[in-house]
């Protein structure tokens, strides 16, 4: 049998350019690994794009790309994290998370063992979530040309009715709400690129964020202006972000953000600043100030929402300042994030 057609070798194999070639090859890699880690219904059809039924209400969809380095690291991988990563911008608009897809850019030589393993963690992530992964594109590139391996992903989910979650709706008073501790995700993959050793193992906090936000929703209802999951530049990006597309300013107490102490110590080592660490599995939500108590505590009774606080509040600003008074009795600007803190974090 020549090579082209031998089984994958799971164990000890390594993708070639054949595995994107389009031919038997690439076949194979196809159902052996993909097929077998997202299994369903519409994948098994074999054809190049899924049809699927569409729920009533208004339809959410968006787009990532996930470069991180590590591919593996303390709490998930690429896999994972592209699953959690895609349905938590779903959720964001306050929509129920229905279908994936995956675009795999795999440079040659990579092995099957860790190809198959992140596949495996993108299908166990998904069934969590209750998603489907259901169609998708493996290309293969030269040695060098991809760091190993890329992913691309788009989503869809449903809004339901009368619901509109945007900045645009938010007013002075309003409270700015964290749903558990900053910058684990960013600190376990930063120790992890530096070989560094802590006395507790600082973990990512990757996780899918929509049944928490739908118990948010539920709690709060039209009291929920919008919600922002802090990845990129962290809390003080997400603020200024909304600051920016709300017209409004924002004041925060220091004292009140939540930080692990194994997180705050890594990132005093590090030169870092937590307010700008990425998250993977935290949101930020501005309510209004009638229903943030309801909304508070819901979140503190969801696993994913048990460090939740009350941070600050929306201001009056012409120049849309992100201001924190600090834990000394000072005050400072959070401003946006010059340059990059932590590259390829996601």
């Amino acid at each position: 049998m020549k090579a082209h057609q031998r089984k994958l070798d799971i164990k000890n194999g390594c993708v070639d350019l054949s595995h994107g070639s389009g031919g038997r090859a690439m076949a194979q890699l196809i159902s052996g690994l993909f097929h077998s880690a997202f299994g369903n219904e519409w994948l098994a059809r074999g054809n190049d794009q899924s049809a699927f039924d569409v729920a009533a209400g208004r339809m959410v969809m968006t787009t990532d790309g996930y470069v991180v380095s590590p591919l593996f690291f303390p709490g998930g991988n690429i896999g994972s994290l592209a699953v959690h990563g895609t349905v938590n911008d779903i959720a964001m608009a306050g929509a129920r998370p229905l279908y994936l897809s995956a675009s795999f850019i795999i440079e040659e030589g990579f092995r099957f063992s860790d190809l198959k393993m992140i596949a495996e963690s993108m299908g166990e992530a998904a069934r969590a979530a209750g998603v489907h992964i259901i169609t998708g594109d493996t290309k293969v590139v030269e040695r060098g040309k991809a760091d190993g391996l890329f992913i691309s992903t788009a989503g869809v989910g449903v809004v339901p009715d009368g619901l509109d979650l945007s900045a645009e709706k938010a007013r002075v008073g309003d409270r700015v709400l964290i749903s558990g501790t900053l910058g684990d995700h960013g600190v376990a993959i930063m120790s992890k690129r530096q070989n560094l050793a802590f006395e507790t193992e600082i973990v990512s906090d990757s996780a899918s964020l929509h049944d928490l936000v739908a118990k948010m929703v539920t709690a709060g209802g039209e009291g929920i202006r919008l919600m922002r999951d802090p990845t990129r530049g962290g809390l003080a990006a997400a603020l200024n972000e909304i600051a920016q597309q709300s017209g409004l300013g924002f004041r925060v107490q220091e004292e009140a953000i939540p930080v692990k102490p194994g997180v705050a110590a890594a990132c005093e080592l590090l030169g870092l600043d937590p307010l700008y660490v990425a998250n993977e599995g935290k949101l930020v939500a501005i309510v209004a100030p009638e229903a943030a108590a309801a909304v508070l505590a819901t979140m503190r009774a969801h696993p994913l929402g048990c460090d939740a606080a009350d941070i600050g509040e929306a201001v009056a600003d012409d120049h849309h300042f992100v201001q924190m008074a600090t834990s000394f009795g000072g005050g400072r600007i959070v401003d946006w994030l010059s340059g990059e803190q932590l590259p390829r974090i996601c």
